[in-house]
């Protein structure tokens, strides 16, 4: 499974950024796909996902209402447009694929088998 983030770049605080993780043939049930962070010597943490079968999109408490994730099954990618911008967002973006997520782990990191290569987003003060 092949997975592909980008998108990530320089921003200043209060700025927008969108990414995009192609996921090819990974968009539709029974796949979840999901978003993930990472800094410095601290494990990866959840972002946002759609749960494959519930439809409903899930955010981590720290970017609700800024993040914004979508899908377009058509082009086999998922997107986290990235809204007001903080920098305590700074850090190394991965999209996550799994066929097994269930709505209690969905923001699990060990959940998900398949990752992508990540994306540096920097957001500058």
């Amino acid at each position: 499974v092949q997975l592909q983030a980008s998108g990530g770049g320089l921003v200043q605080a209060g700025g927008s950024l969108s990414l995009s993780c192609s996921a090819p043939g990974r968009t539709r049930s029974p796949w979840t796909v999901a978003w993930f962070r990472q800094t410095p010597g601290m494990d990866r943490r959840f972002v946002a996902a759609m749960h494959r079968s519930a439809g409903r999109i899930s955010y981590a408490d720290s970017v609700k209402g800024r993040f914004a994730y979508s899908r377009d099954t058509a082009r086999s990618t998922v997107y986290l447009q990235m809204n007001s911008l903080k920098p305590e967002d700074t850090a190394v973006y991965y999209c996550a694929a799994s066929s097994s997520v269930t709505t209690s782990n969905l923001a699990s990191e060990t959940a998900y088998a398949y990752w992508g290569q990540g994306t540096l987003v920097t957001v500058s003060s």
